[in-house]
């Protein structure tokens, strides 16, 4: 019987499982995530080699014309030394990790997840799997808040492939298309791209992609060569957010 037991749980019937439990489900984008992993004992004794905790998210990629959703680890986590768990045994094993500043907030159809996964020897490796809403730094948030105070409106953000003019971490950019809807750059812009080259706990470099309206011929030929886009890139500290909203007045009228 016991060696019956083994053999399904070699193939996972009867195996270990496992349940992640986190603290709660909304963070911000760099602070701390704590919970508890709970193993479950199966059919037989097992030993688990390690649990890895893995931060993932979606993005939008394209191969041949065509796109569709891809998925990109930010991060792994070991959270275990290997250890022995016992028949019907529950174990709990207790983590903490932070949260990379630089992860994708999850606005539009962007979805970040900590996915677990059980390393079990000579057996069926179990997993799990825990959404998570994630919120902008400090530093992303009023920078995003300061770009809707001049009159924008966010249209949409997304995580995309990034191309060769980025040059990232990750596979993707997080990419936020403003239009103007009041103030100064009404009628001026079309639109205003956002994107989060790097981030850290007291600073961000942003590239901010500055799209004039067409006016006349010119302002069309223009257009349909793409020199009615300039792209801007900006450097913001902890020490800019006090006067941060006219820096970027001033910078997007410059280009407008």
């Amino acid at each position: 019987m016991s060696f019956f037991n083994k053999m399904l749980a070699s193939i996972g019937v009867g195996s270990a499982k496992v349940d992640t439990k986190l603290e709660k489900s909304s963070y911000a984008a760099g602070e701390t995530i704590q919970g508890e992993v709970e193993v479950y004992g199966g059919n037989v004794e097992q030993q688990i080699d390690a649990i890895y905790l893995t931060l993932y998210t979606t993005y939008i990629k394209e191969l041949d014309d065509h796109k569709y959703t891809a998925k990109a680890p930010i991060q792994k986590f070991k959270v275990s030394d290997p250890f022995v768990v016992n028949a019907n045994e529950t174990k709990i094993i207790p983590f903490s990790f932070k949260i990379p500043v630089d992860v994708p907030i999850t606005v539009g159809n962007t979805q970040v997840w900590v996915a677990t996964e059980l390393d079990i020897r000579s057996g069926a490796d179990s997993q799990d799997k825990d959404y998570i809403e994630i919120r902008p730094s400090k530093i992303a948030e009023r920078i995003l808040e300061e770009v809707q105070q001049l009159g924008f409106r966010l249209r949409k953000a997304e995580c995309e492939q990034a191309s060769y003019k980025y040059r990232q971490t990750y596979p993707f950019i997080q990419e936020f298309e403003f239009v103007p809807v009041s103030g100064a750059f009404r009628g001026r812009l079309d639109e205003l791209e956002v994107v989060f080259i790097s981030q850290s706990d007291v600073r961000a470099d942003i590239l901010m992609q500055v799209d004039r309206k067409a006016r006349g011929f010119g302002g069309f030929l223009a257009e349909a060569l793409d020199a009615d886009e300039t792209h801007v890139r900006m450097t913001i500290t902890q020490n800019d957010l006090n006067s941060l909203g006219e820096q970027l007045r001033q910078t997007i009228s410059r280009y407008s």
